[in-house]
């Protein structure tokens, strides 16, 4: 039979923390003193920043003075400063779960960083580790937090976030975070740069008819399948041809590239879904390798827009029927699923989805989404994904990419 070790909640601890300018070999040095003492690891933490090295080991020990008496030696040889403190068990517990808070910006002020601090605190929660996500071309910090509640912390930075031009994402941790995720993305002004409506009516010649459909939908006088007939219908006439013009003409979003490549890298599957049309759409996916691709159709008549859509308009509604099945196609539940978009009508799939990310996006859904990103690179979002700058960049260094080809 495997006997099974008992937990640390009444043993006698010792908590040594060691720190000073970092060099080879502190950690081996200290260790291979700890190595002579009575004493057992139960957890660790070393962090350097700017070369000051701050590392902390928790150890189970009755024998406090040998111990203390091997950091004090190794503090001394190395120059460094040593502090020794007693205690029992690993700390403290919390009531609440974890859950990861990351805060992004360009610049990321002190102010952002104190502002979600004292928030975290006033909920009763503990900040147990702050690392950082990316360092260019935003700056991203990820803060791991004990005690914490998901939707409180989230309604509670919200408001900071949006005085202090930061975005701040809160999310659940554990395993909920690993693992396969579908990511669908909304297309027109999220994947893209561009509302391809508009460059067709740029040839059609017919650019302020369309505006006017599109503000009296957005004053509410219109629903989204009310203004896309319109608006389609003032395309009529235009060759087909002039959709290879507006696809060459469309501009990837910036970090559009390095977050398709690194998802795939990691084995989600990726997704289009867009009020748009698919003419367009579907050579996108094909261009990043995206997996699944959902729009609206043209129809087309003698080699000319007839000024109509086919089948049913893919709407507010829609768009969150069509992550629905893309996850079901995959196996995944809804919890495992991330949605990205900018429009009143990406809100039913951004609520749908596990993970709603609201890029660069109206108020009312900054307002509604779990998360917000507000600087102009797609690629940030996978720093609320907790997948760090430097370990994309080692990636793509490895396949011969340079970091500046995620900025079409």
């Amino acid at each position: 039979m495997v006997e099974v070790p008992p937990r640390s909640a009444d043993v006698p601890t010792l908590l040594v923390t060691l720190s000073g300018d970092d060099r080879p070999g502190v950690t081996s040095a200290l260790f291979t003193a700890l190595a002579g003492t009575p004493a057992t690891v139960l957890d660790v933490e070393q962090v350097v920043v700017r070369g000051h090295l701050t590392l902390a080991v928790l150890l189970a020990t009755d024998g406090d003075d040998r111990v203390r008496a091997a950091a004090l030696d190794v503090a001394e040889e190395l120059d460094m400063k040593v502090r020794c403190k007693r205690g029992t068990g690993e700390g403290p517990g919390r009531a609440g779960g974890r859950l990861h808070v990351t805060l992004l910006g360009a610049p990321l002020t002190p102010a952002a960083v104190a502002a979600v601090a004292r928030q975290v605190a006033a909920q009763g929660a503990n900040i147990d580790r702050i690392r950082r996500i990316s360092r260019w071309p935003v700056t991203t910090v990820e803060v791991d937090v004990s005690g914490g509640d998901v939707p409180s912390l989230r309604r509670a930075v919200a408001t900071e976030a949006g005085h202090l031009g930061v975005d701040v994402a809160v999310s659940p941790a554990g395993l909920a975070r690993r693992g396969r995720r579908l990511v669908v993305m909304d297309v027109d002004s999220t994947l893209i740069q561009d509302e391809v409506i508009e460059l067709l009516a740029a040839h059609a010649g017919r650019e302020a008819e369309v505006a006017a459909v599109t503000e009296r939908a957005m004053r509410g006088e219109l629903d989204f399948a009310q203004s896309l007939h319109e608006r389609v219908a003032a395309l009529a006439g235009l060759d087909v041809a002039v959709l290879d013009d507006v696809r060459a003409a469309v501009r990837l979003t910036p970090g559009a590239r390095t977050l398709v490549r690194t998802l795939k890298r990691l084995g989600f599957t990726v997704a289009l879904v867009s009020g748009g049309f698919l003419e367009v759409v579907q050579p996108l996916a094909d261009l990043l390798h995206v997996d699944h691709a959902h729009a609206n159709r043209l129809e087309v008549r003698d080699g000319r827009l007839t000024g109509r859509v086919l089948g049913d308009v893919v709407d507010r509604a829609g768009k969150a029927a069509a992550l629905r099945r893309f996850a079901e196609a995959e196996g995944l539940p809804l919890s495992r699923t991330v949605a990205i978009g900018d429009g009143a009508n990406d809100l039913d799939m951004l609520d749908a989805a596990g993970l709603g990310i609201a890029f660069n996006a109206k108020p009312v859904v900054r307002e509604q989404a779990d998360a917000s990103v507000t600087v102009p690179f797609l690629d940030a979002v996978l720093y609320l994904l907790g997948i760090p700058r430097e370990e994309v960049e080692e990636a793509d260094a490895a396949d011969g990419l340079d970091p500046a080809d995620s900025l079409p």
